[in-house]
């Protein structure tokens, strides 16, 4: 409402109400009395600098009224006066440095609390200080207290004022509860806090010690609102315990408080402060976690989804790939091996003439020939499509097919060590096995100059599913990189890829001499 007045109608209507309840307030209770210095700390902190002026002088015309109506224009009344009117400035002046220098109107955070507790002990003392020296000044022949005195009582009544109602006045203005905090925390009061208040009170009324003890238990039913409700539930439960406290034992507020109970409110109050802004930092990182949390969650079922698809790709590339390489290897078979053996047939039939004709030699020479091109065409072919591999199956192609042809062409000697049921596996970890073999035996022959080439291959069941365990050893030279380098060959490149692609992992162990490759890849059984 405020914020739609105009600009100059605002400082007015602030020092208006302000001087109405301040001289209500006067009327009914002694300016001795905590709830002044706290009205006066907490509307100095809620409201701009700019509009000050017209909250000090509602507050100096209100004790003139109010002075005036009780004694008249008399020495008692300017006595007071001059001692009670330059609380506020320093009070506004201690505000306004604070505000400089970051303190807020706002108990978000446990910060924003320690920084209004801190303010408020501080002009506490300041207000204290003052007020034993303008006593001091304005009374030099009356005995007054020490200055322990003085600060042990006068501090522990300014700063329960600003404790008690600076916070009340930021959660009504800044602040205010949303409707279910509101609901529940007027359950729990009808559930805790009014029965809890009820024995306090029968304590009170009961003979010594427990109406001792009445108080240090009222902390109790505080500290767990501050902790079920943050800073706003330690608010209220403070106020209703001392205020059921107070009327049910008849308190005077014409009077202030005993010391023992501004002490025990002090730290019972700043305790349920601490404990109340924790509660509430600690809810919002629980909340902002979880939203973090459900982001992650989203996130990571997107990257599920999309590592499944790339996963569904590399598969379909494979199978394309291995599509490919067995319509070239049935091409080549067809059509180059029947060119071959027609070449060699008519070779055959022309074998007399050119022995008659003195070219025995050439003959020589083309079966020669023809020989080699077959050998290349059967490698060519087995590097392509093995058919050990559809004819005779997994095992035996390991065991017996042209890998151990090729290791044993190379004076290498291969030892093979097969576990577990081979026979159902599916056909992309059938031929990506295969294939991770075969690679690796050929980077042996060309690369390693070894002498030892080893597989271990095993077939098992784990929790996560059915899983095939490869590893691979020769004695080689090694391959002179760290085991992690990326930058590992084009034959290393694609047996990673080919384990890559069926979910696998592939990794490269150093050995004291030559290399060591071991393959998990996961495994489904065969449809066949």
């Amino acid at each position: 409402m405020l914020r739609r007045m105009p600009l100059r109608t605002r400082g007015p209507v602030l020092g208006t109400a302000y001087f109405a309840i301040w001289l209500l307030l006067l009327t009914y209770a002694e300016p001795n009395w905590l709830v002044f210095p706290g009205l006066r700390f907490s509307v100095l902190m809620l409201v701009r600098p700019r509009y000050w002026p017209w909250l000090i002088a509602s507050e100096w015309l209100a004790d003139i009224q109010h002075l005036t109506s009780l004694y008249g224009m008399s020495l008692e009344t300017l006595d007071f006066l001059l001692g009670q009117a330059p609380h506020v400035l320093l009070v506004a002046g201690l505000v306004l440095v604070l505000r400089r220098f970051g303190l807020k109107a706002s108990l978000r955070t446990p910060e924003d609390v320690a920084r209004l507790l801190a303010a408020a002990l501080l002009v506490a003392f300041a207000n204290t200080l003052v007020s034993w020296g303008l006593n001091k000044l304005l009374h030099p022949m009356q005995a007054l207290g020490g200055i322990g005195g003085a600060i042990g009582g006068e501090l522990m009544h300014e700063y329960l004022g600003c404790l008690l109602i600076a916070p009340l006045l930021i959660m009504l203005t800044r602040d205010f509860p949303e409707r279910r905090d509101i609901v529940r925390t007027m359950l729990e009061t009808l559930l805790v806090l009014l029965p809890s208040l009820a024995l306090l009170l029968v304590m009170l009324q009961s003979s010594p010690p427990l109406p001792g003890f009445a108080r240090i238990l009222s902390l109790a039913p505080v500290l767990l609102f501050a902790f079920r409700n943050g800073w706003r539930g330690a608010i209220f439960s403070m106020l209703v315990v001392n205020c059921g406290m107070m009327l049910f034992t008849q308190v005077d507020l014409h009077h202030p408080p005993s010391s023992e109970s501004l002490l025990f409110l002090a730290v019972a109050g700043t305790g349920a402060m601490v404990l109340g802004s924790a509660s509430d930092a600690l809810r919002r990182s629980s909340r902002r976690l979880a939203v973090q949390n459900a982001r992650l969650e989203g996130a990571n079922r997107r990257l599920d989804h999309l590592a499944r698809q790339l996963s569904d790709a590399a598969r379909r590339n494979l199978r394309t790939e291995e599509h490919q390489r067995r319509h070239v290897a049935a091409e080549l078979h067809d059509e180059l091996g029947q060119n071959l053996t027609a070449i060699q047939t008519r070779v055959k039939l022309a074998q007399t003439r050119l022995r008659e004709a003195g070219l025995a030699d050439v003959e020589t020479s083309i079966n020669d020939i023809l020989a080699h091109m077959r050998a290349a065409v059967r490698r060519l072919l087995n590097s392509l499509r093995p058919t050990v591999l559809d004819e005779f199956g997994l095992a035996r192609a390991l065991e017996e097919g042209p890998i151990r042809d090729l290791l044993k062409t190379a004076g290498i000697e291969y030892s093979v060590e097969l576990q577990g049921n081979l026979r159902d596996l599916d056909e992309d970890t059938r031929t990506t096995v295969y294939r991770v073999v075969q690679e690796a035996a050929t980077n042996t022959v060309r690369h390693a100059m070894a002498e030892n080439f080893a597989l271990r291959l095993r077939s098992g069941i784990r929790q996560s599913g059915r899983v095939v365990l490869i590893d691979l050893r020769d004695d080689g030279i090694g391959l002179g990189i760290h085991p992690h380098d990326q930058r590992s060959g084009h034959g290393l490149q694609s047996m990673r890829d080919r384990v890559t692609a069926l979910g696998g992992i592939f990794r490269i162990y150093p050995v004291a001499r030559g290399t060591r490759l071991r393959i998990l890849l996961p495994a489904s059984t065969s449809n066949h």
